[in-house]
């Protein structure tokens, strides 16, 4: 769990990837890797079984495939049974659109890193009182860097990652506001570029993020 949290904080970007086929998996993370980005959170189908158990192969697809080379969690986990799933499949983070209790409690139980969604004061607090390691606010673009640092203010002591509507050009904002890392799914993992087979337009928007932290 030490090294993930490493790693979350050390490369700072997550690639959200959902909507995106079991045969596409290894070619947009080599991708991701080529443009510098190697942690990665594969959300999971809430829509039906097969899509849930999709979401476990992708994530035991890119293991197998990477290993080492990439940081790998599961996305939008709402049970205690698809928390150990995804460590089973090989995910050694958690993430989550709200604040479960017993969906971080699980993850802890298992050494995994907690990262789940809040808005409010009251969510964060709370998510870090269960014993959440970060609290992702979510939507973070969509109430802008203003609120991250009014939230901040008096829970600075509570790691924050902002997620939604981040992209290129508000990244950096984003960081020096205090969050100690972003995740990014549509602005990066553009499921038309995947469609087209475009892999290379994938690796060259990974830079341009990669590259705005950098700066």
């Amino acid at each position: 769990m030490k090294k993930t949290i490493e790693q979350l904080y050390e490369h700072k970007i997550i690639a959200i990837i959902r909507g995106v086929k079991l045969t596409q998996m290894a070619s947009l993370a080599d991708a991701l890797l080529k443009g510098g980005i190697c942690c990665m959170e594969v959300t999971f189908d809430n829509c039906s079984e097969r899509g849930q158990q999709e979401t476990l192969e992708s994530i035991h697809i890119l293991k197998r495939t990477f290993d080492s080379q990439v940081v790998l969690g599961a996305g939008t986990v709402l049970t205690e049974k698809q928390v150990c799933d995804a460590q089973n499949a090989g995910a050694s983070f958690i993430i989550s659109p709200n604040v479960s209790k017993e969906v971080i409690t699980k993850t802890k139980e298992l050494g995994m890193v907690s990262i789940p969604g809040a808005m409010t004061p009251s969510e964060v607090v709370a998510a870090h009182g269960f014993g959440a390691d970060i609290v992702k606010l979510f939507p973070a673009g969509m109430f802008g860097v203003s609120y991250l640092k009014a939230v901040r203010g008096p829970l600075r002591h509570i790691p924050m990652m902002a997620v939604g509507g981040i992209n290129p050009d508000n990244i950096a904002e984003f960081l020096e506001a205090g969050a100690c890392g972003v995740g990014i799914g549509g602005n990066l993992v553009n499921l038309k570029y995947i469609k087209d087979d475009r892999y290379d337009l994938i690796s060259a928007e990974a830079k341009r993020f990669s590259d705005a932290i950098k700066i």
